[in-house]
Order: structure tokens, then C-alpha cells, then sequence
């Protein structure tokens, strides 16, 4: 520690602090420009320059270290005449249209004018008009370069944290401008971070542009709903419409940063495909009915499926009290352990649940990506968890962690990782069986004896001993670290050897933790409360807390606390229960906001399903592909117009807020759940939200002790409930035969995560259209260009989509995202196959003739 005094005050800091940072902890107020926390100090502003005892000229306070005896004096004639002059060259060519600008009112070039600035400029020259018109850079982001003070702040967040590069400056002095490649960002995130961070109107929104000034909107604290990340977002409405989204720098995971769906993608709730009014079916066509009416018909069909099986699908975009009232009321009304919360695969919780339970950390993001290393498993964090992707970034350059990559897709991650190793979809088990004895190989002396003769009886061989490329590497690295995080994408959970993947990751962990290694766990999920959802038992086999639905004692625990019995016998997963579907064995499924006809694989056969179940309900704010082949229909309030809190990816639990009321006729689903409840005799107690959360906090193991009020605003963390790891080693999988044919694999991209984000009108003007992905190398061999319309098809099925030759995507893959309802991928896909084996072809001018006047016609 060393000491430092600013006007007289006398402070301890950490060596290497800066003296901006220890005059913020006393709370001395300096003003910057172009210092941002998250950023390495660029000292060009000089608005926080100070005076220090024993040097001659004024230092910038942002980029000077504290020494220990340091005085510092940060308010004096000579500071105030420098702050006031740097103000007034920056007004000298600066607009003063702040009437007209959308900064007014939350400009910091405003604010700091009348704290320190000139009351009368001495610069009397015309000022310099770099363009007479704003440019529109992109599709949501315009700009007024006359407005820019150089702080460089949006080119350093977009290079530095976004890693997209897309923001630079020409000339130089008073002459720089920064710009996007030839004037366009069509190569960017469109993530408007660099909107968020300009600290004048220099970058605007242009969705938001003059629609409302910062007084005139009611601005809500919330959680964003579309990945796992959790990340802090305020929005702002006027008069109840939905206006904006920001971020606040000194909040939540991300720390002020967004991606483009957490920015922009907010405004599907508004979308016109809300659900207006209860609907039933009647002469095959959904007719509306009043509440009462549809309660009356519901009534009679339940009597009428009474002693059928029964089970329900919910979303885990839903907020934690609605999944746990869910789960209660499909357990005691509909007498059914047949739940599940995942519309897109089976997930085999039989080794998912016991890895969870032995190594998940409950902890800070940027706590435990600190570790020496971090191995990321699957997915495409890029476009998964953007904002994941930028804390990942930002750890690697700033604390130099070793970032190891293994995985079938590209991601932008991968220009800063240590180690890249790219495998076959489905191969990753085998990598990680090739890794983990390649460390048993490696430091093998440093295991026990029996130990050691157990791994080596089951986890198989080195790397170079079976001839699969990239994992020595990972193994000598994970050697080398003292602490290793490993970070799972839930992409993996597709595949059919998915429970092998999870296997070879609880060995992994293991030997890493026979090694004495520091370790950390956590998954990427690409849904915004999917921890939440499993964490609440919205599971077949798993009630809250993630406990066995075999337990006997903790099953009567639960049944006395909600007062009416709870099955025994575990249930069926989503495809089990589709399968019960068409064998004519499902008398009522109840559907809360999940669409598992656009999202789970084959269509025809979830189609054939959910024809054939005696009753379908469907509870959502949209009118989805399933609700359309409901019996029933129930408009539940979506996203913002109820309460509730979100479990993320570190298992932190942060309030969801309501900032709108619900649209039409929609109830909340929590009443909605109080109402069917009544119509099966049964009553939820409790049925509030907070009430609920309260029960949550008492009975779920790793929620104990939370209290909303305890929810601030960095939320809470749950807490891990340590339990011992398997003590056997999983054998690992044959290696799988090289495919001799295109294997089609699909995932989350950039601008959509599913069906929410596919109703944002804003988010529909930046992302691409519908395209196959293909590596340069098999584009060639077939005769293929990049813009081309191609035909993918598979044994099930086909769609037409614009080719995208990527450079670095590997040969023999073929992706297209699982985002666009228009191309009804899972049509292409059968169950329990992934990735999916297709051949591509070039549209023929003679169809796409035919196409264009097929749409012309309007067909």
C-alpha cells in the first residue's frame, strides 16, 4: 500500500493506482473526457490534469501512479484557468445546437461547461463544418461529426472491448474525424456501444432519435432477456411506449457494455403478434372468447382428459417465480413430473445434474475468468454471449489469461486465444478424453499410485498416440496454469453425444483437480434464465434445488410445504413426451412460452405430435407456430410487464422490473396459473411474487438466506451447494469416422436468439438475411460464390437461403442459423441426429425465375 494526499485529504491505496482512482475513493470529483474504466488511460483530454508537489508542469491524474507520500492538490486558479481553457477550444468548433441534439440534457460536455467552462469565449473565427447533414453509418447508428471532441472513446471501445474494429479516425489535430470504413459500418456489431460511451451527440441512435429527451422518460432497472450473461440494461419509456436502452458503467456483469440485442432488441415487446384475447378452437380455426368463456371450456376439456397423462413445456426466458409456480402446478394439479424447460434439445440431467452439482461456481464472471487459464467448450461465444466475449477479451489483454479455444465453429475469440483446436461436431468428447491423458501422461508423477492406475485404466490415450491434432497443446497448458476455468456452451447439449461431452468434462475437471489446480465451472447459456429454469426443477427428473424427484425425503419435504402429494416416478423429457404425443398417450400438454414447433428438430414430427394430443394448451404473449395448432390459447403478459428475477450464467439472481402493463387483454402468468389451477379444484399458495420468491429462498437450497430487498443492484449471488464428484472416470467414445459428406450444424447468430428476437423491427433492419455458411474451400470444389442463393438439402427436407463464403470456417461444414422462422431449419433435421448430413446446390436461374414471380404474385 502506498499513502496519498489530495487537498489535504490523506488516503491508503493499492500500488499502481492511479491518482484519478484514489481521488475518486475520497470523493474528489475530476473531470475526463476520454477516460473510461474499462479502458486502458489515454491521457489526450488533459481535462484531468492536477498538480503535484515536486513536478513543475501538471500531470494527467488518469494515467499518473500514485507513489507513496504523494501530494497532490486537484482544485486551484491554475487548474480552473487550464480546465477552462481546454473547454473553450473544444467549444471554439463545436455546434451549439444542443436544442436539437439528442445528448441535451445528459451531455457531459454540457455539464462540464457550466461547472468549469468560459462564461464568453475568446475564439470569434467561424467554426469548422467538417458535413453539413449527419451520416447514417449504418442502419442504427448515425452521426454529427461536427459534434466530435476527439476523445476517442467509441474508436477505443470498439477496437479494445467489442474487438469488431469497425470505428477509426483520418487526419489528425483539430482536423481528426473518426468514421467507419468508407463512411459505412456495415462491417460492425451494430452494437451502439460506441453510442453508449460518446459523451456528446456526436454518435446517435438513430431508432431513438428525436423521440423523447431524457426528462421526459421513465427509466426502469432491469435484467436483459435474451442471453444467459445478465446484463444490467435501463429502459427508458415515454408515456408507456418503449423509447430506449442504456447501460450503466457501474452496474451489473457487463459493466455498461451491450450487444445489439440487448441495445436494440427490445423493442418486440411491442411487436404486433401479441396475443389480443383468449382463444379456442372451434371448426378449426382460432376463434377469440371472452376470460370467462375460455374458463368455462377449459373446465369441461380438462374433465374430460382426467386420468390421461399430462405435461407441460415453459421457456427459460421466463422469470424464476413464474418456472417454480409452473413446475408446482403441473406436479400437484396435473399430477406430472413430465416437464421440461427446453424446446431445442434433450438434456441427459443423469450426468448433467452430478457435474453441476461437483464443480459449478456460483461466483463472479470476472472473478473466475481471472485464472491462469480459461478453456472454452463448443458454441460461438461471439455470437452466444457477446458481452461474455468482451469480458473474455478484456481479461486476456489486461491480466494476460491464457484463453484456450476448442470447438466446431469460428468465433472472434479465437484471434486472442492462446490455443485454438477446432474438432468435428460430436468430437469434442474425444479431444477432451485425448487432454485429459495428456496431462495424466504429462504430470502423472504427481497423482497417488492407485490414483494413477485408474485414470490410465480409463481415460484412454495422449493425443499423439491416436492421432488427433490439438489437444497436446491444451494439455500443456492446462499444465502450466495454476488455475483453470472451464466455460461449457450448452450448444454441446444438441448433439447426440452429449452425454459423453459432459462425461469427459467431469474427467477433466477431475484430474485438473487431483492436480491440486484452483478450478472454476460455469455454462454459457444462451437463454437469458435457463440456470433459473433448471435451478427451479422445471425438469423430469429434478425438483427444485436440483434434487432427485426419487428422493423420498426431500419429495415429502416439498408436498408438505405445498400441501398435496408430488409423483415419485421421474417424467418425461420433451422428446419423450412428443413420442407419448403421437402414440395417442397425451391427454392435456400445457405450453408456456416456448415454441417447440419452430425449434425442435424434425417439424413434421413435433408437428404430428402436438395435433395428436387430446388438449393443447398454449399460455404466451405471442402467437407463435405452436399456439397456432393450440385447442386453447392464453394471453400471458411477456417480457417487461411483469416482476420477477433471472438467474445467470454465474448463478447471480437480479430483479426483473416491469416497465410497461400488459398488452390487450394478456393477465400475467403467475393469474393465469392461479386460474387454471382453480379449474383443476387445486389452490397455489403462494401466488404472489414476492411471497413466492420468499418460498424459493426457504426451500431451494441454493437460494437460502436471499431476500428481494438483499437484490440490489449487482443482484445476489445463490450459493453452491458442495457435494463430492464422482469418484469414477468415464471411459471415453470410439473416435468418430471422419463424415465423407456435408454435415449441416446450427446455433444462435449475432443479431437473433430465438423467437423474441425475431419480432424486433429494429433488430430486422441489421441482421443479415437468412445464409448458409460454407468454408471457402468446399465453395470452391462446388462451383459455389459468396452471395450465391443455394439450396440445402437433407433426407427430411430443404430451404433456400444467400450463401456466405467464410474464410475461416472449417471444410466439410455447412451453417445455418436456427433463428429465422422463415426457413423452418428443423424441417431439415431428424431427431437424435446432429450435425445433420446435407448436399448443397446452386439455385438454377430457371427457379429463381420462377421464385421471384412466385413472390411477385404474392404466393
Amino acid at each position: 500500500m502506498v499513502s496519498i494526499t489530495i487537498d489535504g485529504q490523506t488516503l491508503d491505496v493499492e500500488a499502481g493506482s492511479t491518482v484519478l482512482q484514489a481521488a475518486r475513493r475520497l470523493g474528489i470529483d475530476i473531470p475526463t473526457f476520454c477516460y473510461l474504466k474499462r479502458l486502458p488511460p489515454l491521457a489526450s483530454c488533459r481535462m484531468c490534469l492536477v498538480e503535484i508537489e515536486g513536478q513543475r508542469r501538471l500531470q494527467p491524474s488518469c494515467a499518473t501512479a500514485v507513489t507513496d507520500g504523494m501530494v497532490v492538490r486537484a482544485n486551484t486558479p491554475l487548474i480552473e484557468e487550464t480546465r477552462s481553457s481546454m473547454l473553450d477550444m473544444l467549444l471554439a468548433n463545436h455546434p451549439l445546437d444542443c436544442p436539437i441534439c439528442d445528448k441535451g440534457g445528459e451531455c457531459e460536455l454540457q455539464n462540464m461547461v457550466m461547472a468549469y467552462g468560459p462564461r464568453e469565449s475568446r475564439f470569434r473565427d467561424d467554426k469548422r463544418v467538417f458535413h453539413s447533414e449527419d451520416i447514417r453509418l449504418s442502419p442504427v447508428i448515425i452521426m454529427n461529426v461536427n459534434r466530435c471532441i476527439q476523445c476517442q472513446r467509441c474508436v477505443r471501445m470498439c477496437e479494445e472491448v467489442v474487438g469488431a474494429v469497425a470505428l477509426g479516425t483520418v487526419e489528425k489535430g483539430m482536423d481528426t474525424a473518426v468514421t467507419g470504413f468508407e463512411g459505412s459500418l456495415a462491417g460492425c456489431d451494430q452494437c451502439g456501444n460506441c453510442v453508449e460511451v460518446c459523451p456528446v451527440g456526436a454518435l446517435m441512435s438513430f431508432p431513438y432519435r428525436y423521440k423523447a429527451r431524457p426528462w421526459d422518460l421513465t427509466e426502469t432497472d432491469t435484467v436483459c432477456p435474451h442471453c444467459g450473461t445478465g446484463c444490467q440494461l435501463t429502459v427508458g419509456t415515454r408515456k408507456g411506449e418503449f423509447m430506449r436502452v442504456r447501460s450503466k458503467w457501474d452496474e451489473g456483469v457487463n459493466r455498461e457494455t451491450l450487444c445489439v440485442r440487448g441495445r436494440f432488441g427490445l423493442d418486440f415487446v411491442a411487436s404486433r403478434d401479441r396475443i389480443k384475447r383468449p382463444m379456442i378452437r372451434h371448426d378449426g380455426a382460432l376463434v377469440p372468447v371472452s376470460w370467462d368463456e375460455v374458463g368455462d371450456h377449459l373446465r369441461r376439456r380438462l374433465s374430460a382428459v382426467e386420468g390421461k397423462a399430462a405435461a407441460g413445456l415453459a421457456s427459460p426466458r421466463l422469470p424464476n417465480e413464474i418456472l417454480y409456480q409452473f413446475q408446482k402446478l403441473m406436479r400437484t394439479a396435473f399430477r406430472t413430473n413430465s416437464i421440461d424447460c427446453s424446446s431445442r434439445w434433450s438434456t441427459p440431467f443423469d450426468t448433467l445434474g452430478p457435474l453441476m452439482a461437483a464443480y459449478n461456481s456460483r461466483a463472479p464472471l470476472d472473478e473466475v475468468i481471472g485464472n491462469d487459464c480459461v478453456l472454452v467448450v463448443g458454441g460461438n461465444v461471439t455470437e452466444e454471449n457477446p458481452v461474455t466475449e468482451y469480458l473474455l477479451r478484456d481479461s486476456v489483454r489486461r491480466r494476460q489469461t491464457g484463453l484456450l479455444m476448442l470447438s466446431a465453429r469460428p468465433s472472434r475469440l479465437d484471434a486472442d486465444a492462446r490455443v485454438v483446436v477446432r474438432v468435428p461436431p460430436g468430437g469434442e468428447a474425444t479431444s477432451l478424453a485425448a487432454v485429459e491423458a495428456g496431462l495424466v501422461a504429462a504430470v502423472g508423477e504427481a497423482l497417488p499410485g492407485n490414483v494413477l492406475a485408474g485414470i490410465g485404466a480409463t481415460i484412454g490415450k495422449p493425443a499423439a498416440e491416436t492421432g488427433i491434432d490439438g489437444p497436446d497443446r491444451l494439455a500443456a497448458a492446462l499444465k502450466e496454469g495454476r488455475s483453470v476455468t472451464v466455460l461449457v456452451s450448452v450448444d454441446l447439449l444438441r448433439s447426440p453425444e452429449a452425454r459423453a461431452t459432459l462425461q469427459q468434462i467431469n474427467n477433466l475437471l477431475h484430474v485438473l483437480q487431483l492436480l491440486g489446480k484452483g478450478l472454476a465451472m460455469q455454462f454459457l447459456f444462451d437463454r437469458a434464465n435457463q440456470m433459473g429454469a433448471w435451478d427451479m426443477g422445471v425438469l423430469p427428473t429434478a425438483l427444485p434445488g436440483l434434487r432427485a424427484v426419487a428422493d423420498d425425503v426431500v419429495r415429502t419435504a416439498l408436498a408438505r410445504n405445498w400441501g398435496a402429494e408430488i409423483p415419485s416416478e421421474p417424467g418425461a423429457d420433451i422428446d419423450a413426451i412428443l413420442e407419448r404425443c403421437v402414440g395417442g398417450r397425451m391427454g392435456a400438454l400445457y405450453i408456456v412460452a416456448t415454441d417447440p414447433l419452430i425449434a425442435y428438430p424434425d417439424r413434421d414430427f413435433v408437428a404430428r405430435a402436438l395435433g395428436a394430443a387430446d388438449l393443447l394448451i398454449v399460455q404466451d404473449a405471442f402467437l407463435t407456430d405452436t399456439a397456432g395448432l393450440a385447442e386453447v390459447v392464453l394471453p400471458a403478459a411477456g417480457y417487461g410487464e411483469e416482476t420477477g428475477t433471472f438467474t445467470n450464467n454465474e448463478g447471480r439472481v437480479q430483479k426483473v422490473r416491469k416497465f410497461r402493463e400488459p398488452a390487450f387483454e394478456a393477465r400475467s402468468n403467475l393469474a393465469i396459473f392461479d386460474f387454471v389451477a382453480a379449474l383443476r379444484n387445486q389452490a397455489l399458495r403462494p401466488s404472489t411474487q414476492g411471497e413466492i420468491f420468499d418460498e424459493i429462498a426457504r426451500l431451494v437450497p441454493a437460494y437460502q438466506g436471499l431476500s428481494q430487498d438483499g437484490l440490489g443492484a449487482d443482484g445476489a449471488f445463490t450459493r453452491a451447494v458442495p457435494t463430492a464428484p464422482a469418484a469414477r472416470f468415464f471411459a471415453p467414445p470410439p473416435v468418430p469416422p471422419a463424415a465423407d459428406r456435408l454435415m449441416l450444424i446450427t446455433g444462435d447468430c449475432l443479431f437473433h436468439n430465438g423467437y423474441l428476437s425475431e419480432r424486433s423491427d429494429i433488430l430486422n433492419t441489421v441482421a443479415n438475411d437468412p445464409y448458409v455458411a460454407m468454408s471457402a474451400q468446399d465453395t470452391a470444389q462446388l462451383g459455389l460464390s459468396d452471395g450465391d442463393q443455394v439450396i440445402v438439402r437433407s433426407a427430411q427436407g430443404e430451404l433456400t437461403a444467400q450463401l456466405k463464403v467464410d474464410g475461416r470456417f472449417p471444410k466439410g461444414l455447412v451453417f445455418v442459423p436456427e433463428n429465422y422462422r422463415a426457413l423452418r431449419l428443423n424441417g431439415l433435421m431428424r431427431r437424435r441426429e446432429y450435425p445433420c448430413p446435407v448436399e448443397v446446390k446452386k439455385v438454377h436461374a430457371t427457379l429463381e425465375v420462377d421464385r421471384t414471380t412466385r413472390i411477385w404474385r404474392g404466393v
